[in-house]
């Protein structure tokens, strides 16, 4: 018996000490239209690692990524980790000739007029679906003068200077409108906020430019010059959340207060959002060694969570478990809980015409310019604390991080499909070491 035992133990040994895993590409044959990619996974490293005969770096942990080219047509890859082989055939097809990808613009003879048909409409300053184009979010019934088109997108007219795009799916046809009038303003006392109430008699297209001091324009006014009219709020404090919506024909305009900060617990009573990204049916990255990015996700949100409610905040966490979250309800959850500041916890990857070794360390993205301060402090002291580079604060059209009622930021702590990245984010203690350094960014910005 004892044989047997000991027999079972030197196989599972010898088993895992050869256990090459690729993770990426997920499948031996696959269809990948990029002149490159690259292979991720495991292998042991006391033995050679080689691609198409060429030696391959494994890091101590195990963790390896290497970026390939890729002709036209089939492309054949051989990996062999000591007596293991595995054999890859990735095929790329002929570029595509697409035609009508960026038809020409077509003007009206006459301008026309549209309707928003659903809540969170996208204005767009080009005719693009995707980037960092976005201007403005309508709700649904915002009327729109269209004066023409191109690739999917209605050209509107904001004023005699002002365009702006509006997806052609989003919106229908309406009887032409006159000019809007309006009718009354005011303010509504609050505690936590300057709330402006501008009374009109039907909807009108917006942008909340922001900014110090505060400006929103609003178009399609009558007796206004250009028909626009603008109001602007003489704003003197750090903006740290706001919001525009119709109630009514009611336009509502709610603009947070600083806080009373202490000096000696300055997190004290702010209200936060840890956001664990993904969760459930939806992993995330792999890394190398498939550590899912989820798990990876979670652990870092609890330790934030943890040290903020140390320091005496109130946090909100959109998921404690494996749980199913989707997008905009994590952004609800914010909403919902008047939070002042929402951090969503992520691992990076990269698509396929990367190189995993060439990229590395930690990424901060924000949307909103009342964001960028936040993410600043965040990754001070996260480089100062943390083993990780510094991948730099990035402006991104991320869903999550265009929330304007609360500080909104993403924070990518490190790339999963790097093996040096991959190493640290599975590592527990830089996982405390993370949640410490985000909260101490935090606080940083609080102080400032």
């Amino acid at each position: 018996m004892r044989y047997y035992i000991l027999t079972l133990i030197l196989m599972l040994v010898a088993q895992s000490a050869y256990a090459l895993d690729i993770v990426y590409p997920k499948q031996n044959e696959v269809t990948i239209d990029s002149n490159s990619t690259f292979f991720v996974g495991s292998a042991d490293t006391k033995v050679p690692l080689k691609i198409n005969g060429q030696n391959i770096d494994v890091h101590k942990s195990g963790g390896f990524a290497y970026a390939v080219d890729l002709k036209v047509g089939e492309n054949q890859f051989v990996i062999e980790s000591g007596d293991e082989k595995q054999v890859f055939k990735i095929k790329r097809p002929n570029p595509k000739n697409i035609l009508g990808a960026n038809k020409p613009e077509i003007l009206y003879e006459s301008a026309e007029t549209f309707v928003t048909v659903k809540d969170n409409v996208p204005l767009r300053s080009t005719p693009v679906d995707g980037g960092i184009n976005r201007i403005a979010h309508f709700q649904s019934g915002v009327p729109v003068s269209v004066m023409g088109e191109k690739n999917g997108f209605y050209k509107v007219k904001l004023n005699s200077t002002q365009n702006a795009w509006i997806a052609i799916n989003d919106v229908r046809s309406i009887e032409d409108i006159s000019p809007a009038k309006l009718l009354h303003r005011e303010i509504i006392d609050d505690v936590n906020y300057y709330i402006f109430k501008l009374d009109f008699d039907k909807k009108v297209p917006y942008v909340i430019e922001g900014g110090y001091p505060f400006v929103v324009k609003f178009y399609n006014i009558e007796d206004k010059p250009d028909n626009t009219f603008t109001f602007t709020f003489p704003l003197k404090q750090k903006l740290v959340g706001y919001s525009g919506k119709y109630e009514g024909n009611s336009f509502i305009l709610k603009i947070r207060k600083f806080p009373k900060i202490s000096e000696e617990k300055p997190l004290k009573n702010i209200k936060i959002v840890v956001d664990a990204g993904h969760g459930g049916d939806e992993v995330g990255a792999l890394g190398c060694l498939r550590d899912k990015e989820k798990d990876i996700n979670l652990a870092i949100a609890k330790n934030l969570a943890n040290e903020l409610k140390i320091r005496g905040a109130k946090v909100i966490m959109t998921r404690t478990g494996d749980d199913a979250v989707e997008l905009y309800d994590r952004v609800d959850i914010a909403n919902k809980n008047d939070a002042m500041i929402f951090i969503s916890i992520h691992g990076n990857a990269l698509p396929d015409n990367f190189d995993p070794n060439k990229n590395s360390g930690t990424s901060i993205y924000y949307y909103y310019p009342q964001s960028k301060a936040l993410a600043d402090c965040i990754m001070k002291t996260m480089d100062s604390q943390l083993p990780l580079a510094d991948d730099l604060v990035r402006k991104g059209s991320l869903a999550v991080v265009r929330n304007t009622n609360a500080l909104s930021v993403l924070i990518e702590v490190g790339y999963l499909i790097n093996p040096s990245d991959n190493a640290y984010l599975i590592d527990k203690e830089i996982q405390q070491k993370a949640g410490k350094a985000i909260a101490d960014g935090i606080e940083e910005f609080l102080k400032d």
